[in-house]
């Protein structure tokens, strides 16, 4: 047999068997990887690209040198779920860098950081300034944690108060002009509604890219023509307008009438339509 296709074979199988090990040994091992995870990987490369080219003391020698670095790691992972000191050996403890807005220099040098590796991993947090950060810790895979200090924080919805709903996840309904009937099905829709929403924008089907549907049931299209202008959906602002106006109606009827049983009825709708404009804000006006 050719030299070339004896490795050409060789390299097929043991790419087979290196693909099975990076799915066995798991999604964490190609993210976040920590120094341990790469020394693995690169020599898991190592042994692989020698086998692969005959260079090791025959094929056996060298799938038995893989399938120890491979049993090896998920062992030690195995051992490092049960064990946290295991864990730190192999994975490393996180190390505080700035504890109440004081930079801790001592663990600096520990961790072998100059201040302007410091400030550059701060920048990546939108931390531009050292005295804004009330924490920040070096986690084991080497990304840095920030805790800006309270005045420092992005408002959110809890830090003013404001009441908001739980939303589910925007399902996609059409990609590159295909209709995906599942998603539809998922949200109690059809290809009806869908083509009498696309009706309503004046976009013909063929020239959706992606469009998707949220928990209220808006409809968000992005175009093959990005030099179209795609109207903003409205169902929200339209149902919050319509139960204002309702609101506002009852009150006018109960002051125009002259029938105290139906002045009180409209006044309690109003009150009842009122507290409905309340509870349902949050969700229609954000």
């Amino acid at each position: 047999m050719p030299d070339w296709l004896t490795i050409g074979l060789r390299s097929l199988g043991v790419f087979a068997l290196t693909l099975l090990a990076v799915r066995v040994m798991g999604k964490r091992q190609t993210s976040h990887l920590t120094f341990f995870d790469l020394i693995i990987a690169i020599v898991i490369g190592v042994i692989a690209a020698t086998t692969s080219l005959n260079l090791t003391d025959g094929l056996l020698n060298g799938l038995a040198a893989l399938t120890v670095w491979i049993l090896l790691p998920i062992f030690l992972f195995w051992l490092a779920l049960k064990y946290k000191t295991v864990r730190d050996i192999l994975m490393g403890k996180e190390t505080v860098l700035i504890n109440h807005g004081k930079v801790l220099e001592d663990k600096l040098k520990e961790v072998r950081f100059t201040p302007e590796d410091l400030l550059s991993h701060l920048r990546r947090k939108n931390a531009f300034k050292f005295a804004d950060v009330e924490f920040a810790m070096l986690e084991p895979s080497g990304d840095v944690s920030v805790l800006l200090k309270k005045g420092n924080q992005p408002v959110t919805a809890t830090t003013i108060g404001l009441q908001v709903n739980h939303e589910s996840v925007p399902q996609t309904v059409m990609l590159d002009g295909v209709v995906m009937d599942e998603p539809l099905s998922a949200m109690g829709l059809n290809r009806s509604w869908l083509h009498t929403e696309l009706e309503k924008a004046g976009v013909a089907p063929e020239n959706v890219f992606i469009a998707q549907v949220d928990s209220l049931g808006q409809l968000y299209l992005d175009l093959f023509d990005d030099t179209a202008q795609v109207p903003q959906p409205k169902t929200k602002d339209l149902v919050y307008a319509t139960i204002k106006k309702c609101q506002a109606d009852c009150e006018i009827y109960a002051l125009g009438t002259r029938k105290p049983s139906a002045k009180k009825l409209y006044s309690q709708c109003a009150t009842d339509l009122d507290q409905v404009i309340m509870e349902l804000k949050p969700l229609l006006k954000r």
